[in-house]
């Protein structure tokens, strides 16, 4: 009787530990640097606030494989012995991307876009790529991202609009003042305008000679921190080219979505009646979780941490949503949980894997075959 309860209490504190015994941890709000950075755990959401912020310029991408090469932006914290230098990152199956303010995926980032990131550390005992001379940056070790968006996402998110001040087409300057929701000072920057910079007004694509003090705009920049704030690579000059643009982006990513399925993660199996309970994940269109109705039939396709499939044209099982629930809505997590009844268990339905998941209404087709896990390149 010991024994079993001992057994018992060892599963119970394994299963419950991963989390509690991380709950003192660093963190941006708390850089307290003798406790360690937050490590992710398999199969499980991270904690609200436990990613570490920084930013940097897409400098390499294998969008299939959802990971890149970003170089980080200078900050004071750096020492000028080591500015400029890359990190390698990897998205986590959960993690999220957004573009002109709505949800993408990599491939919709042009190279030498800046960014903002959300990461967490490394894995323990992974190793990180140093150069020039056995340097490496002062973000290294931060190799998984939970978030990226460009500068056009993060100040709209922030509530924080730019309006023009004044502009010297001579000089190729732009001088911005920041509006933002609650701020006390506004903030006082200067882009470098060039002759490739885009500009947008309403449904037109505009000028640079269209570019007037008193507008309010958003922009995308390159180059950034190298020389001042960075060089415009797009200009957005009123809230009616902002808005076609998120449009845009947000059918691209439709699209993406519904040609591979909603990604998620399995909670739970319930192996006598075939019945998968599953999280999908967050940072998608909330109208495409829309189409998981109970009573509908959706198809369920093993997928790898990298969100990859084998073929889901042949891979998938089918079956019926048994039940669709809202949970608490933690980083990762879209808050959506379903219950699938597949009419076979496969291999990969086990908890902790990651699947995708494809209503009736979306067609199942054949990806490219460089996107699929079979075969693979060596």
């Amino acid at each position: 009787m010991r024994l079993k309860l001992a057994c018992l209490m060892l599963f119970v504190v394994g299963f419950a530990s991963p989390l509690a015994a991380q709950e003192a941890y660093r963190t941006d709000a708390n850089p307290d640097e003798k406790l360690p950075w937050f490590q992710t755990v398999a199969g499980q959401f991270p904690p609200e606030g436990s990613a570490h912020y920084f930013s940097g310029e897409l400098v390499g991408v294998d969008h299939i494989r959802r990971t890149g090469v970003l170089r980080v932006s200078r900050t004071d914290a750096q020492r000028r012995s080591h500015w400029d230098l890359p990190i390698d990152f990897r998205m986590l199956p959960y993690g999220s991307v957004a573009y002109h303010g709505a949800p993408a995926a990599l491939k919709d980032i042009p190279l030498g876009t800046h960014l903002h990131g959300w990461f967490y550390y490394k894995d323990k005992d992974e190793e990180t790529h140093s150069i020039f001379l056995n340097r490496k940056s002062i973000e290294d070790g931060f190799n998984k991202a939970f978030r990226l968006e460009d500068d056009f996402t993060y100040y709209q998110n922030k509530k924080q609009l730019w309006l023009v001040d004044s502009v010297d087409l001579k000089e190729m300057q732009l001088y911005l003042v920041s509006q933002a929701e609650g701020e006390k000072e506004p903030t006082k920057i200067k882009l470098d305008l060039t002759s490739a910079t885009r500009v947008y007004q309403g449904d037109k694509i505009a000028t640079l000679e269209d570019i007037e003090p008193g507008q309010t705009v958003l922009f995308n920049l390159t180059w950034a921190t190298l020389y001042g704030i960075g060089r415009c690579t797009d200009l957005w000059l009123d809230e009616k080219s902002r808005a076609i643009a998120s449009a845009q982006q947000l059918e691209q990513h439709r699209l993406y979505q519904k040609d591979r399925g909603l990604a998620g993660i399995i909670e739970a199996v319930d192996n006598p009646n075939r019945v998968l309970t599953v999280t999908l994940f967050g940072g998608v269109d909330p109208q495409l979780i829309e189409d998981f109705k109970v009573s509908g039939s959706v198809h369920v396709v093993v997928a790898e941490p990298t969100l990859q499939i084998y073929d889901q044209v042949n891979d998938r099982k089918v079956g019926p949503i048994l039940e669709k629930t809202e949970i608490d809505k933690q980083p990762g997590s879209s808050g959506v949980q379903i219950r699938v009844q597949p009419q076979m268990l496969l291999e990969g339905y086990r908890p902790g894997r990651i699947v995708r998941i494809f209503p009736m209404n979306w067609p199942v087709v054949t990806l490219p075959v460089e996107q699929s896990l079979w075969p693979e390149r060596n």
